[in-house]
Order: structure tokens, then C-alpha cells, then sequence
């Protein structure tokens, strides 16, 4: 079973930036295909980013196409998401997770061992 510890979020002006990580225990990462989601106060968490080791592919949400970038590092057994160009919207907490290897990478069901969250605050 996998741990994971999320951390690097905080509070930034509108157009900044900031590096979440994902710090994994317990399995190496690249077991796994993995995910970022998010959740906003009063919303339902969202499918942010997703990478799969094998061939190095990535998924991101229209949303955040562009800005955000995810990738890894295995050495560091560590899962990051740079977002660039932050806008208030972006605000949320946002978590790091597993995927289960069956059904859409998009869809909040299909990822497990959920990490705490990290909250992300953009200010306008």
C-alpha cells in the first residue's frame, strides 16, 4: 500500500506560481499511475492532472491546459504539480492520489490512497 504526503501549497497573488509535491511511502511511484484533483469550497473534487509512467503520457483538464504541469520524480519517489499563471478560480485544496487501473483517468471514483490536501489560495 501507498502513503501519500501533499505539501508546497500556500497563498499567492493572481499570475504567480507555486510547486506542489507529493512525497509517496510505502510503494514507489512508478507503480502507479498517478493523479492531482482539487476541491473548491461547496464543489465536488475535480480531476486536475494525471501521468502515466509508461511512455510518459499526461492528462490535464481543459481548465488548467497550459499552466499546470505534472511530473516526477522517482528517485525522490515524489509526484509534483507546478502551476504557473494562478488565477482566484485555481483556489482549492488540492490532493494527490492513486489510480486504480480500471475506468476513466478523469473521474474522482477510479483513484485511491488519497493524501491530506494541501490548500491553495490565489488572491485577486
Amino acid at each position: 500500500q501507498v502513503q501519500l504526503v501533499e505539501s508546497g501549497g500556500g497563498l499567492v497573488q493572481a499570475g504567480g506560481s507555486l510547486r506542489l509535491s507529493c512525497v509517496a511511502s510505502g510503494r514507489t511511484i512508478s507503480s502507479y499511475t498517478m493523479g492531482w484533483f482539487r476541491q473548491a469550497p461547496g464543489k465536488e473534487r475535480e480531476f486536475v492532472a494525471a501521468i502515466r509512467w509508461f511512455g510518459g503520457f499526461t492528462y490535464y483538464a481543459d481548465s488548467v491546459k497550459g499552466r499546470f504541469t505534472i511530473s516526477g520524480d522517482n528517485a525522490r519517489n515524489t509526484l509534483y504539480l507546478r502551476m504557473n499563471s494562478l488565477k482566484p478560480e485555481d483556489t482549492a485544496v488540492y490532493y494527490c492520489a492513486k489510480y486504480g487501473n480500471s475506468g476513466s483517468l478523469y473521474d474522482v471514483e477510479n483513484f485511491a490512497s488519497w493524501g491530506q490536501g494541501t490548500q491553495v489560495t490565489v488572491s485577486s
